[in-house]
């Protein structure tokens, strides 16, 4: 069944945040589901439906390429249902395109969960929450000794004949593995050809593996300072002189990104900023790394599959393996965003590019999303004097909590 026509839609009395600005006393016009005008003067044609956002901020929508689940479920789950309730959740705080993240898992799993994206792309409207651009193949190619909370019983070297399944057609857009296993360097040579931001996560990796995955087309390294090398862990595997590891890999070369966990329990304020004054907005990407204990209780969930999946406990505040460690972020993107903001020198603009247009830009999708600008898709926000999330929309259709 065809939708219908999204009718004009106008926002306005907000300050607009754009990449490196803010235009205070703005308005946006929005027709077709694109972004038609921007400024202080947008003409709105009669049948404009008008949004006031009461003097708060007009943002772009925030855009996710690290992410797990949310309001109870997974997206390993394997259904469209979990997808869709996943998609809601995340839409609500403020996400409005979306990188499903695979976890460690067996094939049919992954598989499942591959299926149930899919189909949830083949069949998404605004109403069912953010917009799936690709998946992110995210397990289970692990070191064994960085696996985190992931299910150990999962995770293994690279597969060529397995992987080839999953890049069989468009739906895989970063590709994650370990730099150090076995098959590494030819994974991501064929993650390459499938033009995916190419990336090394969970891994005990030293200089010199980063290298060579940087010269078969690694570009990005999963949540800063989480489940990744340091001088410490590479002493412990390679004796001395000690190593340089994945830190000094991307903070020396420039055309590394990476991404943190900005929800005030994976990293303290002082790294925060530091990764931001490192790397810098263009090269810095908040993602929510979330599962699917978002806007649930406090309370025992699994991380990953709802059959098998490894157990964590979440307090409300972050996710959490008793007498082990974090696993995982329980707050949405609109969280990360405000303490980003709030905690480092990094500006409104700025903090708001590292949930917006970087990731984007990282992704390959900023043509088409990513900041408030003429011709781009109408995924755009109204937020309070606090940053909190008011209205979302996307293709200029708002998403209702319902």
């Amino acid at each position: 069944m065809k939708a219908p026509p999204v009718p004009p839609l106008v926002i306005e009395n907000g300050t607009l945040i754009l990449p490196d600005q803010l235009i205070e006393g703005g308005a946006l016009l929005c027709e077709r589901g694109k972004i038609t005008a921007i400024g202080r003067n947008a003409a709105p044609p009669k049948t404009a439906i008008f949004v006031d956002a009461k003097g708060g901020y007009i943002s772009p929508g925030f855009i996710d390429i690290h992410v797990h689940g949310g309001a109870g479920a997974d997206f390993m789950d394997g259904t469209v249902a979990a997808v869709r309730t996943a998609l809601k959740a995340h839409a609500l705080h403020g996400t409005t395109t979306i990188f499903p993240t695979t976890t460690t898992g067996a094939p049919v799993q992954i598989m499942a969960m591959l299926g149930a994206c899919r189909e949830a792309k083949r069949t998404w409207q605004a109403a069912h929450g953010a917009r799936i651009a690709g998946v992110h193949l995210y397990g289970p190619y692990f070191a064994a000794d960085k696996v985190g909370c992931h299910s150990r019983a999962g995770r293994r070297a690279p597969n060529a004949t397995e992987y080839a399944l999953w890049f069989r057609d468009d739906l895989v857009r970063i590709a994650t593995c370990a730099a150090e296993l076995p098959g590494a360097e030819e994974f991501y040579q064929t993650a390459r050809k499938h033009k995916c931001l190419v990336t090394c996560g969970h891994s005990n990796a030293n200089w010199a593996e980063m290298a060579t995955a940087f010269k078969a087309g690694m570009r990005h390294v999963d949540h800063f300072w989480c489940a990744m090398s340091s001088v410490a862990s590479l002493r412990t595997r390679f004796g001395t002189p000690m190593q340089a590891s994945m830190e000094q890999f991307v903070l020396a070369t420039p055309d590394m990104s990476t991404e943190v966990i900005a929800d005030g329990m994976h990293l303290a304020p002082e790294l925060l900023d530091f990764a931001f004054r490192m790397k810098g907005a263009e090269r810095l990407c908040l993602v929510t790394d979330c599962n699917r204990a978002l806007d649930m209780p406090p309370g025992r969930y699994r991380f990953g599959s709802d059959d098998d999946g490894s157990f964590f406990e979440s307090d409300g505040r972050v996710g959490f393996v008793p007498g082990e460690g974090l696993a995982s972020s329980v707050v949405g993107m609109d969280h990360m965003m405000r303490h980003m903001k709030k905690s480092t020198s990094a500006t409104l603009p700025q903090a708001v590019r590292m949930a917006s247009l970087t990731p984007a830009e990282r992704a390959g999708i900023a043509k088409t999303c990513g900041s408030l600008e003429k011709g781009k898709q109408a995924d755009v926000l109204v937020l309070n004097r606090k940053l909190e999330v008011q209205r979302t929309f996307i293709g200029g259709v708002e998403v209702l909590d319902t």
